[in-house]
Order: structure tokens, then sequence, then C-alpha cells
């Protein structure tokens, strides 16, 4: 009886001990539960293009802000006040900016360094899609506090070298919050950005709160997003660099 009593004592323990194993997840287990939260793979391929209108705040500055993006890799952005558009774009090789603000009309490149940001806003479907086929690495760091809601935590390690960490919602994998680690002219950037209030269109779930900054600076950006809309025609005159026949300008530091 003493024996039986120790061996079924030490099957209790082992299958104890086995149910985190066989529970535990992988990083694309979590990827896909993810990819299937927002809507779908076969959803999010549906989609073509992408406009996002909405305001910008930042220390009570405000403005109008946009971004359009059209497959394969092009993205637009803009940012508007009293009639003047702050303007960044990406055309899948390009990035150009038009700034009225400090007095420039005519277009600038830009740097690669400072085009890396419009790259991977211009990936409609996201980095965790694909993420072998796009060169990246991925891989799970455990569980994670967001404003006390538990995540799962998972490093993407991109092509260039640049870190993506997410923090997925363990209970509807949804993203609430994503930071970026990228060397800009030498120098390690960090930045982190939260994401709420999620909606759907088009069968496909969006953040409609946007909270982003330098990490550990206090001078962030708040977006409201008011109105997506998919599949809608895009020109790609948008997308193009302005001038590209010689007109537009390379700054210093892209050179």
């Amino acid at each position: 009886m003493v024996t039986l009593f120790r061996s079924s004592l030490l099957l209790i323990s082992a299958a104890a001990l086995a149910c985190p194993v066989l529970q535990a997840q992988t990083v694309d287990e979590i990827i896909a539960k993810n990819i299937n939260a927002r809507g779908g793979l076969e959803n999010l391929r549906s989609i073509q293009t992408i406009r996002q209108t909405g305001k910008f705040s930042q220390q009570g500055f405000q403005a109008a802000f946009s971004q359009e993006n059209k497959r394969p890799r092009e993205v637009r952005e803009e940012l508007t006040i009293q009639g003047l558009s702050d303007v960044t774009a990406y055309d899948g090789k390009t990035g150009w900016h038009i700034s009225p603000f400090s007095g420039r009309k005519d277009a600038e490149l830009l740097s690669a360094d400072d085009t890396k940001g419009l790259a991977e806003d211009s990936d409609i479907e996201g980095q965790l899609v694909d993420y072998k086929q796009k060169g990246s690495q991925a891989e799970l760091m455990g569980h994670d506090s967001v404003e006390g809601t538990d995540c799962y935590k998972i490093k993407l390690t991109l092509n260039n070298g640049d870190l993506r960490i997410y923090y997925l919602d363990a209970d509807s994998y949804l993203e609430l919050k994503i930071e970026t680690q990228r060397m800009i002219r030498g120098a390690f950037q960090y930045r982190d950005t939260l994401y709420g209030d999620y909606e759907q269109v088009g069968g496909i779930y969006f953040p409609f709160a946007m909270d982003t900054g330098e990490k550990g600076d206090p001078n962030r950006v708040q977006l409201t997003v008011e109105k997506i809309e998919v599949n809608v025609p895009l020109d790609d005159k948008l997308f193009a660099v302005p001038g590209s026949n010689g007109s537009a300008k390379m700054p210093n530091s892209a050179k």
C-alpha cells in the first residue's frame, strides 16, 4: 500500500510538472494568435490600401494627421495645420520630406537611417507576419505587464539589426505596446508606443488611440484616429518623390 501510495504521488507530481510544458506556447503559436486576433491572415492580405485620419496632439499643439498605405511598401504621413502640410513619405525605395513649417517647400530626400521608421510603417501586415521570410528573428521573452495587464513579450530582431519588442495582451493577443531600438547615425534611439481603443474595420482590428515618444521622455505624442478606410483608390503619385526629375534635394545628413 505504501509503495502504491508513493507511486501515485510520483505520477501526480510528474503530471503536474508536465502540464506547464504541455501548455507552453511557442513564439510562432503566439504570433499566429496575434494574427488571428487582428482578423486573420486572409483578411490582412486582402487589404491593398489603408487611409487613416485623425488628430495629432503634443503638449498643447494640435494638428490634423493622415497616414496612407499602399502595397507593396508605400506610405505617406501628413500633419496639417492652418492649411500647411508637413509630409513624410516612402515609395518603397526612397524616403522624402517636405517641411513648410521650417521654410522648406521642396522635397528633401531622407537618409537611410531616417527612412527606417517609414519603411516599417509601410508594411501593411506588420513585421510579425511572415517575419522569417522578411529575414527577421523572433524570440519569446516570457511575460511582462503593461499598465497592469499581463502580456506576452516578444523580441523581433529585424534583418538590419534593429529591435522591436512586442507586448501582446495575454487574453486578446492584440498589441498593447511596441518598443523600438534603432541605430540612427551611430547611436541607439529608443522609442515606445502604447496602443488602445481597438475597433474593427474591414474585418481587421485597428488601434484608434496611440501614445508614442522617446523612451523616458515626458514630451509624448497622442494620436487619435477618427476614421479608417481600407481598399480606397490611392494614386502612386502620392508616394513618389516630388520633382523626381532631379529637383528633390539631398540633405547633408543623407549624403
